[in-house]
């Protein structure tokens, strides 16, 4: 199975199955589709500790991405880390669906594990048109807004 969701979060949240499938769709759109990434959906709290312990920054994230390659044609992708509180947050301010958010954070984690980056602004233009191509129409125009143009 190329994508394991781990909801850590949520009991009973419907949205597991669309963040695989939007997974194992940024793999095959990538080139990875033999890839296999899981995805764990944490809170708030949870995230600020991955942060601080893993990058050195004490504050909460939306998303992160922890590569893990493998020899192999099946290849081992990594880990996407998704907080759902914050996630929810930012769906509620742009006016979109929790899923669709979602699908955009897993995208986005994928696209970090595979060597995206986006902490200089012009790859970070590059990393989001990826997305947008990515997700294509799948995803509300609304979804777009507080990325870069």
């Amino acid at each position: 199975m190329p994508c394991v969701v781990v909801n850590r979060r949520r009991p009973g949240l419907r949205a597991a199955g669309r963040v695989a499938r939007a997974a194992e769709r940024a793999l095959a759109a990538l080139g990875r589709p033999g890839g296999e990434v899981e995805v764990l959906l944490v809170e708030d709290a949870e995230i600020r500790r991955l942060n601080g312990a893993w990058r050195g920054v004490p504050r909460r994230t939306d998303v992160l991405a922890f590569p893990l390659e493998t020899p192999g044609p099946a290849a081992l992708v990594g880990q996407v880390v998704i907080s759902i509180d914050t996630a929810a947050r930012q769906a509620q301010r742009v006016g979109v669906p929790l899923a669709a958010e979602l699908e955009l954070l897993v995208t986005h984690g994928v696209l970090h594990l595979i060597g995206y980056d986006d902490r200089d602004p012009v790859e970070a233009r590059l990393m989001h048109e990826r997305e947008r191509e990515v997700l294509g129409a799948r995803a509300p125009a609304a979804l777009w807004k507080g990325l870069l143009a």
